[in-house]
């Protein structure tokens, strides 16, 4: 059940703007949205699950948002999405391109079944390449023209861990889906940057505070940051105007084995 609703600050002295945030029914996704509509944006929840996407609307004390239900991997469904938007709000300034799974977990890569492989590449990959496309249709299209993708990467874009080969692939060839989007976007006032995020609080890391295995051979605990620390550092690249872009941030619980890892 949703916890009582987020605390905002003060709404921002600027014209209503529209976000798009994929996985937002959890985690990151949520962290980021509440950010987002608590600061005065418009907020597009996007999710594959409408309960999770109303309990994270639920969770805001104000701000105008819009539950869709997507599998970000299917094109139909990324299609029916951008639709909803396009047709809810009218015009599309930030896409979050957040959706995504670390796949099964403690798997040796000889292991590694062709399914799971599969299903990694497409929520990861395919699935923020098609919502990437869809952003950026909408937005060399309007009036006026232009936006801001920015695209959940993670640490593993440039450090993998042990038994994540599926994942770590599917993030750094995210990293040059970022590189190409930032430049062919140039002429339309595309902007695209990348956030590397590292042992932020949430479900999916919850494991890690009890111990996680280590390149080493050894299961440690490992320390984790709020990650409302994230969704203010996703907020400030997106608040930026679009003549200035953070390429690629890093943001990580600061004691964690990234610097040094392996």
């Amino acid at each position: 059940m949703p916890g009582p609703p987020v605390r905002c600050g003060p709404m921002n002295d600027k014209e209503t703007k529209i976000a798009l945030v994929t996985g937002a029914g959890s985690g990151i996704g949520r962290a980021v949205a509440l950010e987002l509509l608590c600061t005065g944006w418009s907020v597009a929840l996007a999710g594959r699950r409408v309960q999770t996407l109303e309990g994270t609307a639920a969770l805001a004390a104000k701000g105008a948002s819009l539950c869709v239900r997507a599998d970000v991997s299917q094109p139909d469904d990324v299609a029916g999405l951008f639709a909803a938007v396009r047709e809810h709000f009218g015009r599309l300034d930030l896409l979050f391109n957040n959706a995504g799974t670390f796949g099964p977990g403690g798997v040796p890569f000889e292991e590694l079944p062709y399914d799971a492989w599969r299903h990694v590449v497409a929520t990861n990959l395919d699935g923020a390449f098609l919502c990437a496309q869809a952003a950026y249709r909408q937005m060399k299209g309007q009036d006026p023209q232009g936006g801001r993708i920015i695209n959940n990467g993670s640490i593993s874009a440039h450090t993998p861990r042990p038994h994540s080969a599926a994942y770590t692939a599917t993030k750094h060839a995210l990293t040059g889906l970022t590189k190409s989007l930032s430049l062919d976007g140039r002429p339309y006032r595309i902007a695209c940057g990348q956030i590397d995020i590292g042992n932020a609080a949430t479900d999916m890391t919850e494991r890690m505070q009890t111990g996680a295995l280590q390149a080493n051979g050894e299961v440690v605990p490992e320390p984790v940051m709020d990650v409302a620390d994230v969704a203010r550092t996703v907020r400030h690249m997106a608040e930026l105007p679009l003549e200035a872009n953070v390429q690629f941030a890093t943001v990580l619980a600061t004691t964690m084995p990234f610097i040094g890892r392996g």
